[in-house]
């Protein structure tokens, strides 16, 4: 009885804590009630919740609706800090609370200001980012790590000279702030990235004096340290990247090693410290995204069709895309709720958002959504916070 019992009082305590902080009438995240609510609270050996062992005030803080998260890393260090730890992210998995998010780049008609808007589920929720810290950049990456976003490195042009960047930015979803991370050791812009077991690789791209880079990186973020490894068997850049299986693939773009663009596929295994290639990839690369085990990406040649990539395999298969809106439009993908969303490069009226289900019955994976942009989409990622 006194496990069950015990177990009671957590779960007793926890929905109390979050009934008390969420009520609509409380004023806890008044700023004068924020700044008495931290005093005393940043010293390291003091408790999260006094009263409250560290395990169940975690658990506390973790049942927090998201709306008050970025008033709850104002409370003191401690909070903050946990907040933006793994461990938050995984407790909230544990209790069911993720909510998938659409993170879309857009750029205004005159190509002049770029925003991040977060979409949710249905696309009807829209919220707008704080702007990207440092300078505007191109030619940059976007990561998605352990639900935050990362973005790195690009070609950077202040007062009218450009060059490559090793900038690394996070936005926190739980904060909405950005903060700044350790920097490349090789600046570069046009660059493939990926996320692989918990670490961020960047390879390949342009450098400061527009050299054609071979170099690899990989970013650990336990350490917030980026350490080079082996390098790609030859200089490549406008490649892309994507992870399966723990492995490493990059391919597209162009090699200095090849005329035109390049159809090989390098595949580093990192617990070789190796690279494989193989000759079966796609050239030019307009979109791609990784939608469960599988990699959807268009060519430039063929707006028309998707190329789907099964690396159990190594095969591809190719699906006829439907007549939608101009027949030359360009997309950018999406990916929600395990179906994948063509948005149109350009701002066209009557285009309406495609939808590819994978799961969906021979005959039916085609439809229609009412998710769509407020704006020309350059990139999109999704994350579950």
């Amino acid at each position: 009885m006194s496990g069950f019992t015990s177990k009671k009082r957590f779960l007793d305590t926890s929905m109390s804590f979050c009934t008390l902080i969420t009520h609509e009438n409380h004023q806890v995240y008044s700023k004068s009630n924020l700044l008495l609510a931290s005093r005393g609270s940043d010293d390291i050996d003091s408790s999260i919740l006094p009263g409250l062992p560290d395990d169940v005030a975690k658990y506390c803080l973790a049942l927090v609706p998201r709306r008050y998260l970025p008033a709850m890393g104002a409370v003191c260090k401690k909070w903050r800090s946990f907040l933006k730890t793994k461990e938050f992210i995984t407790v909230r998995k544990l209790a069911g609370l993720l909510e998938e998010w659409l993170f879309v780049l857009t750029m205004d008609s005159e190509g002049k200001e770029s925003h991040w808007v977060v979409l949710d589920c249905l696309g009807l929720k829209r919220q707008l980012l704080p702007p990207m810290p440092g300078s505007t950049k191109a030619g940059f990456g976007v990561v998605v790590l352990n639900g935050k976003l990362l973005v790195m490195a690009g070609y950077s042009v202040i007062e009218g000279t450009g060059t490559a960047s090793a900038d690394v930015y996070e936005y926190d979803c739980y904060l909405n702030s950005w903060s700044k991370l350790s920097s490349m050791n090789v600046a570069r812009y046009d660059f493939a990235c990926a996320e692989v077991n918990g670490k961020v690789y960047a390879a390949g791209g342009y450098g400061t004096d527009r050299d054609s880079l071979s170099s690899v990186e990989m970013y650990d973020p336990e350490t917030d340290r980026w350490t080079l490894i082996e390098s790609l068997r030859r200089p490549r850049w406008g490649c892309f990247a994507c992870g399966f299986e723990g492995k490493l693939y990059v391919m597209g773009g162009r090699s200095t090693f090849t005329i035109g663009n390049s159809r090989f596929v390098e595949v580093y295994n990192p617990e070789k410290h190796t690279w494989c290639e193989m000759k079966n990839g796609r050239v030019m690369v307009t979109a791609h995204a990784v939608l469960g085990k599988k990699l959807f990406c268009m060519e430039w040649k063929n707006q028309r069709k998707l190329s789907i990539f099964n690396p159990e395999d190594s095969s591809w298969k190719t699906v006829a895309v439907p007549l939608t809106g101009n027949s030359i439009i360009d997309f950018r993908f999406g990916i929600l709720d395990g179906k994948l969303l063509l948005f149109s490069l350009e701002e066209e009226p009557g285009y309406r958002t495609l939808l590819y289900d994978p799961n969906a019955s021979p005959g039916s994976e085609w439809c229609t959504s009412e998710i769509k942009p407020s704006a020309r989409c350059l990139c999109c990622v999704t994350i579950k916070a």
